[in-house]
């Protein structure tokens, strides 16, 4: 077998650590437009990210609920 080096090791955890970040984003973004809080959503992910990637995705559109509460007090 061959021995790798410390550093190879290093750099190794420092790409996995940003595309851990970078995924996270995904679910933190869904959230977004849907008016829930992105920051709640980037933590949640960055701990369970298939978790929280379904859960942004089945949470129901504020946007679209604010918008259909404010036609009908126009009426």
């Amino acid at each position: 077998m061959v021995a790798l080096s410390s550093g190879f090791w290093v750099g190794f955890g420092i790409i996995g650590f940003i595309i851990l970040l970078l995924l996270a984003f995904w679910p933190a973004r869904v959230a977004r437009r849907k008016g829930h809080s992105w920051l709640l959503f980037f933590i949640f992910s960055l701990f369970f990210f298939f978790p929280a990637l379904i859960v942004a995705y089945l949470m129901p559109n504020r946007y679209r609920r604010e918008r259909r509460e404010e036609r009908r007090e126009y009426r």
